[in-house]
């Protein structure tokens, strides 16, 4: 039963001895500050509430946007731009069919739902767990 004690003053000298070690490896309070002086005259520090950024390299565009344009308007002369929106098959497939529902059952369903705190709210695209 000795050991106990043993076993923790062993234990205690050694965290006091690592601890001390790391502070006297840690930089003081004036060499941190200098620090992030010089950090933020260069620009590296991350703006408050934001994540970090990676800056994309900018891509130079080999045409002028004039050429841009009239490329466009003569693909769309052509009939070859894709329309706005969804052009998937499952969601043209979608649109086509009969709904088997009534309005007013649509409405009584979305009524129901609203009372039960189930719908969407708007632009958060998934519902509350």
């Amino acid at each position: 039963m000795s050991r106990i004690p043993v076993l923790a003053a062993a234990l205690a000298a050694t965290m006091a001895s690592s601890l001390a070690l790391a502070q006297a490896s840690s930089p003081s309070r004036a060499e941190v500050k200098a620090e992030t002086r010089a950090a933020n005259k260069s620009g590296q520090l991350t703006p408050a509430g934001e994540g970090p950024t990676t800056k994309a390299p900018g891509k130079a565009s080999t045409t002028t946007r004039a050429e841009r344009k009239a490329a466009t308007l003569e693909a769309r002369k052509q009939h070859e731009l894709a329309p706005a929106g969804s052009t998937q098959a499952a969601d043209v497939a979608d649109a086509k069919k009969k709904s088997t529902k009534t309005r007013a059952e649509r409405k009584a369903e979305t009524a129901e739902a609203r009372k039960k705190g189930e719908l969407v709210p708007a632009g958060e695209g998934s519902p509350k767990n």
